[in-house]
């Protein structure tokens, strides 16, 4: 065969492959970060939101998790969605703390930890605020994923229950705005990222606990804790972002695609997070922890000490829209 043969069959070859070609090139991709490892509740109704999204644009939008921090440390996902270096990622709220202090609301003590309150905060005007918030930080929110409103205090030696059980207990905290209440109960807080903390429970470097009920059994606080008091302290959620000029680029079937997909992820998640929450107090007792589940009046008398000087700080923290959160928060 001659060159000029040989070229025109490498052409005719080439022809079939054209349409696959302008299809993958047509493909948006949109890569999310995560630090929730797959097994985790949030991880999985990401997940299944992607395979929504690629399945009912017919493969014309691609979702790439990555989960456990493998695109990019939690620290870093903010900056790189803004500068637009991924498209998307997922944070927990608090997470914002004095950059975008009024993210803070929901996790405040005792503030919003009721769950039929919690069903009604997507599509909420709270909501709706803290939306705003965001693109004025160059992101744009996609959905609220609620993640846990059970909260456990473990400790070695003795049960936490009363207020003063706390006196002079090294303790992990969220962040500094919410270890004000622990620091008002008499506690010596120590922020530091979830993973850290079994580790630092071990070997002294903290006498006590605070996680969410789910977490304390993936990271077996069981073989360090003996004791666990289960209560309403706080809400969490996780948030899914985006950038928004790489939002607003998209088709506008692409763009009602996503979205829908997000609406029914907020609420798929809702029903996981309560019986994951149930099935790891179980689960606890199972593995010999000696749970107590916090009384109305226990709760009441740690609400009384520990949500003032946080609400105060936050207050402080916020002196724009953090009243108005509070307020709208309230209202649901």
């Amino acid at each position: 065969m001659n060159r000029r043969s040989l070229l025109a069959a490498s052409a005719v070859l080439a022809l079939p492959a054209l349409p696959r070609l302008a299809r993958a090139q047509a493909a948006a991709t949109m890569r999310l970060s995560h630090q929730y490892p797959p097994s985790h509740q949030v991880s999985r109704v990401i997940a299944t939101f992607a395979e929504t999204v690629k399945t009912r644009s017919n493969g014309a939008i691609d979702v790439q998790v990555y989960p456990a921090e493998q695109l990019a440390r939690a620290a870093e996902n903010f900056p790189g969605v803004a500068r637009g270096a991924f498209e998307a990622a997922a944070a927990v709220n608090f997470q914002w703390g004095n950059t975008l202090p009024e993210m803070n609301a929901v996790t405040l003590p005792y503030v919003f930890s009721q769950l039929e309150r919690i069903q009604k905060f997507p599509g909420s005007d709270a909501a709706k605020l803290l939306e705003s918030l965001l693109e004025k930080r160059a992101v744009k929110n996609l959905m609220w994923l609620y993640t846990t409103r059970q909260a456990i205090f473990t400790s070695g030696k003795k049960p936490l229950i009363a207020v003063d059980d706390f006196k002079g207990m090294k303790i992990r905290g969220l962040n500094a705005l919410t270890d004000n209440g622990l620091a008002a109960a008499g506690a010596a807080p120590s922020s530091m990222p979830g993973p850290d903390v079994p580790q630092a429970l071990q070997s002294g470097v903290l006498d006590a606990g605070l996680t969410d009920v789910s977490a304390a059994v993936s990271r077996r606080y069981y073989e360090i804790q003996k004791f666990g008091t289960v209560a309403p302290w706080f809400c969490v959620f996780t948030h899914v972002y985006v950038n928004p000029r790489w939002f607003a680029g998209l088709k506008p079937e692409h763009r009602a695609i996503i979205e829908a997909a997000a609406r029914e992820a907020e609420q798929q998640q809702i029903p996981i997070t309560e019986k994951v929450a149930e099935d790891a107090v179980v689960e606890l007792k199972a593995k010999g922890m000696a749970l107590h589940l916090q009384t109305e009046a226990e709760t009441e008398a740690w609400t009384k000490v520990m949500q003032p000087p946080v609400i105060q700080a936050f207050l402080k923290l916020a002196p724009e829209n953090g009243q108005r959160v509070l307020d709208l928060l309230k209202q649901l």
